[in-house]
């Protein structure tokens, strides 16, 4: 061991650690800390203002103005987002919320990779990591995460255009229902990264979660977890839907149908019931308009879908009474109608328990 390394787990020399930061932003974000925020206001004529609020939504903290904590990189971003202004696919006043939405997402991916390979690179080591060495490793690795992220973005891009074309084709109404809080399609300002439109929304989450979850170590719960996650987020894509977001111990997915809702909420239970290393789970399905935000989406139908999944019992699926009309008269489905529930911003929110049609000679489907 050298004598002027400690071993690892001891703290790293604090030379050491700027080095090292260095290097990471050296190879990451193609150079140096170059710019003042004046020096960005030059660069890019994008005013203090602005680019304090972008900067603040990415989810980075503000510094003092004769700090250089800017790269060329940051100044390349800004000016993109003013071609994408002056094309008119964003507006100023939306470019904001297109800042919070990347950071958000990219900030958890960029987490869990950091985390990932920081263990990888020093795995099996006795010495701390050299700027040299990391400048190595992360050079080598860069380029092929940047290919696989590229590839796995556009093919998403792809599918989400698909279905935006096959949506316009099939003539899919837009429009807002009475007492629904959504703005119709035609008041939805161009460039906001907004849309409207009529979609299922369901949640599922586990039953009993955090009452397990005290008898469990983190290795344990960390295998709970992505069990979960990967059951709910194969049967979503098989379902061809869509999985908004996971939230603990909670998925949220939408579909363009409510047969698709359907079908996979019956078939996250039927496999979760059949997968002995789960809790049991329930989920809750609505139906009516949605609006889609930067990727997240709100309204009335999400609020009742998880009003609906907090009432349901283990095992079991609840639907609002619009996406019960959705299915009436489909042969795969029974539908009972429940006595009105009272709920958190709903005084008489009528469930309805969907279960599967029961086969032929009594077998289940």
């Amino acid at each position: 061991m050298s004598a002027d390394r400690p071993a690892s787990g001891e703290p790293v020399p604090a030379d050491d650690a700027e080095a090292l930061r260095r290097t990471i932003e050296e190879v990451l974000l193609g150079g140096g800390r170059h710019w003042t925020r004046h020096d960005v206001v030059e660069r890019t004529g994008v005013g203090p203002e602005r680019t304090a609020r972008i900067w603040r939504a990415l989810g980075f903290p503000l510094v003092d103005d004769d700090v250089r904590a800017f790269t060329d990189g940051d100044v390349d971003a800004l000016r993109a987002g003013e071609r994408l202004i002056a094309a008119g696919i964003i507006t100023e006043e939306s470019e904001a919320m297109m800042a919070r939405a990347l950071g958000h997402h990219l900030s958890r991916l960029a987490e869990w990779q950091v985390h990932t390979l920081w263990a990888w690179l020093n795995r099996g080591r006795e010495t701390p990591l050299t700027p040299a060495e990391l400048a190595s490793s992360a050079t080598a690795l860069l380029s092929e995460m940047e290919l696989l992220q590229q590839h796995v973005w556009r093919r998403h891009f792809a599918a989400g255009a698909g279905q935006v074309i096959a949506t316009e084709q099939a003539g899919a109404s837009r429009k807002e229902t009475p007492g629904a809080a959504l703005p119709p399609d035609g008041a939805v300002p161009p460039g906001e990264g907004l849309h409207v439109q009529d979609m299922a929304v369901g949640f599922t989450d586990m039953v009993g979660y955090t009452r397990m979850t005290r008898g469990l170590d983190s290795t344990e719960l960390v295998k709970v977890l992505d069990l979960f996650e990967s059951l709910a987020w194969d049967v979503v894509a098989e379902g061809r839907g869509r999985v908004v977001k996971t939230i603990g111990d909670e998925v949220l997915f939408v579909c363009e149908s409510a047969v698709t809702a359907a079908d996979i909420a019956l078939e996250l239970t039927a496999r979760a019931q059949a997968e002995p290393r789960l809790p049991h789970v329930r989920t809750g399905l609505a139906h009516g308009p949605v609006l889609g935000r930067f990727g997240d989406v709100y309204g009335a139908a999400v609020n009742i879908a998880a009003r609906l999944t907090a009432v349901a019992r283990p095992d079991t699926v609840l639907v609002n009474t619009a996406l019960a009309g959705e299915l009436s008269g489909q042969d795969a489905y029974e539908l009972k109608v429940l006595r009105p529930v009272s709920v958190r911003g709903y005084s008489r929110l009528r469930p309805v328990l969907l279960r599967p049609a029961a086969a032929p000679r009594g077998r289940s489907r």
